[in-house]
């Protein structure tokens, strides 16, 4: 929202954290708190591009918790932000809860969803990495919400964890399984290929 309407003032913002790029300086921005919507879109930009592996991960207290990464480019070549602006012009950005925004959808309409992948499993150490749990009722609410969509004539694509619980929730669609290079785990013998699913 802040790149569609205050796209020089970000990309202002973001170069007085590259100038000032160190692990101090990283910390300190972690811990800051922002006053305007600039200074928190630079902020987010700033630390997904130098924390550890991109992750995006906050403590119970919802605060982002990420340690500093190896990467120190802060500012990149595509950073175009006033083109992104113009782009941006004619698109609806909204923050709300997901069923609200899926009700909206029409025939002829795409959802894509990627929800924090199911709880119903014990493997999941993502389930943490939220102040607010995205719970199994959520994954049940969500799944409503797209069958309703599909039903209007939406078309619909979800990705979540290829687990029995989700097989079953989404018996309704089809199911693709997928496999894919997971590179998060701090440990690299955690590191590797995940089975997923696409849910059509």
């Amino acid at each position: 929202m802040v790149i569609k309407e205050e796209p020089e003032a970000v990309f202002q913002a973001l170069q007085t954290h590259s100038t000032h790029h160190s692990t101090e300086y990283y910390y300190q921005v972690r811990s800051m708190k922002c006053r305007t919507a600039v200074t928190r879109a630079a902020r987010f930009i700033y630390l997904n591009r130098t924390c550890w592996n991109g992750l995006y991960r906050v403590n119970k207290q919802g605060e982002f918790n990420v340690p500093k990464g190896t990467k120190s480019s802060v500012i990149f070549d595509t950073d175009d932000f006033v083109s992104i602006s113009v782009l941006l012009e004619d698109v609806e950005l909204v923050c709300s809860d997901f069923e609200s925004q899926i009700e909206r959808a029409q025939a002829g309409d795409f959802i894509f969803a990627d929800p924090p992948y199911t709880v119903r499993h014990k493997h999941n150490g993502f389930i943490k990495y939220n102040e607010n749990l995205f719970s199994w009722d959520d994954q049940e609410r969500l799944c409503a919400a797209l069958l309703r969509a599909k039903s209007r004539g939406a078309s619909v694509l979800v990705t979540n964890a290829d687990h029995e619980s989700i097989r079953t929730l989404y018996a309704d669609f089809d199911l693709e399984e997928v496999s894919r290079y997971s590179a998060i785990s701090g440990a690299g013998s955690r590191r590797g290929q995940f089975d997923e699913l696409l849910i059509r």
